[in-house]
């Protein structure tokens, strides 16, 4: 009997857990200062400003809205503020009239899930109103409504602090990018090393890269909004409006350059299923990724976006698919085809418009 095929599952070494670990911190070091001076500022305010005696709401109203989330939008900021309010506020009616207990509770956190879910739809989110509402339902307090003014501290704290000690959006943005590109890059080549080989396997692969990509755009895109909406508040980022507005134009060019990707990648693996080799398709292809690379580059130094621009005028102005692959099928011409979008979509990423891209083409 043939021995059953082991697979070899690789053992994450001990060294590989502090390198992330840091870099967890380190990316989330400006949410975690936010975190303690929002608290600490509510905390005080409530206790020593106002001679609350345990201001416990005002510390994690604060804290459940600012989070450790990507999105720290004001607009999500305030959204989670108010839901959480709304459910100290029911909890405080319900304490106020019908005192504590099991079904007083169950009445508050049914109301309070509502509203929650009504307001966002994070379940996260109506979670943490959730638990508010259970800290006013048991924890006795002395003075009615107080803890909602307690709330409405800790709210208002989050929101100053998302304006005065912004989350560095540039440099999350910056490295959403850097790593969407690295990964189009890879998968693209990768289409073109299935391409150049004639192996469907390898194109398959592609093909499966290409369909990740749509997390990272979406990473990209949740962090330069996130970026915009928090630079239109703090006079601290304004200047880094201009460059948050240009990393959107480049988001959405690579948005649909992603799609497109992935189209080439479709024609691809059916294409190579004969197992010829297509060297013509898999240079023009490979020629675009060093374009997107230059693209990458105009990231942090926009003089190179002229450069990149060039590069991808050079090669689209190639993709007449009768012109390079004259004897080749219709398959062969159709992938040269589908090339003509993703150039058009990489010349918008470097700051022409589509009608301008598309110029660059020859007519076919």
């Amino acid at each position: 009997m043939a021995p059953e095929p082991t697979t070899t599952v690789p053992v994450p070494t001990a060294r590989k857990y502090p390198r992330e670990g840091w870099a967890r911190l380190r990316g989330s070091a400006v949410a975690i200062l936010q975190l303690v001076v929002a608290a600490s500022a509510a905390f005080s305010i409530a206790h020593y400003g106002l001679g609350h005696p345990a201001p416990l709401i005002a510390a994690t109203v604060t804290i459940s809205s600012l989070g450790l989330v990507r999105d720290a939008r004001p607009w999500r900021v305030l959204e989670t503020v108010i839901g959480m309010v709304l459910g100290v506020f029911v909890a405080e009616l319900v304490v106020f009239a019908a005192g504590s207990g099991w079904w007083q509770l169950a009445l508050t956190l049914a109301v309070s899930l509502s509203i929650a879910r009504f307001v966002s739809p994070q379940a996260g989110f109506a979670i943490a109103a959730a638990i508010q509402s259970i800290i006013v339902v048991v924890v006795p307090s002395q003075t009615p409504f107080l803890r909602l003014l307690d709330a409405l501290i800790g709210g208002a704290m989050a929101l100053l602090v998302t304006a005065l000690i912004p989350r560095s959006p540039l440099r999350t943005a910056l490295a959403d990018a850097t790593r969407l590109f690295a990964d189009f890059e890879n998968a693209a080549g990768t289409v073109a090393q299935g391409l150049r080989r004639g192996s469907r396997v390898r194109a398959e692969r592609g093909l499966e890269k290409a369909r990740d990509l749509q997390g990272r755009v979406d990473d990209w895109r949740v962090s330069v909004e996130s970026g915009a909406a928090i630079a239109r508040i703090s006079p601290f980022l304004r200047r880094q409006r201009f460059e948050l507005e240009r990393f959107e134009r480049m988001r959405q060019a690579m948005d649909l350059a992603v799609r497109n990707l992935r189209v080439v990648a479709r024609r691809s693996v059916y294409l190579v299923d004969d197992g010829r080799e297509r060297d013509v398709a898999a240079d023009l292809l490979l020629e675009l990724v060093r374009g997107a690379d230059l693209v990458a580059s105009s990231l942090t130094d926009i003089s190179d976006e002229p450069a990149a621009r060039e590069v991808l005028t050079a090669v689209a102005a190639r993709l007449d698919p009768v012109a390079l692959v004259p004897d080749g099928s219709l398959g062969d011409q159709t992938l040269i085809t589908a090339l003509r979008p993703l150039a058009t979509d990489l010349l918008c990423a470097t700051g022409l418009g589509p009608d301008e891209a598309r110029a660059r083409l020859p007519r076919v």
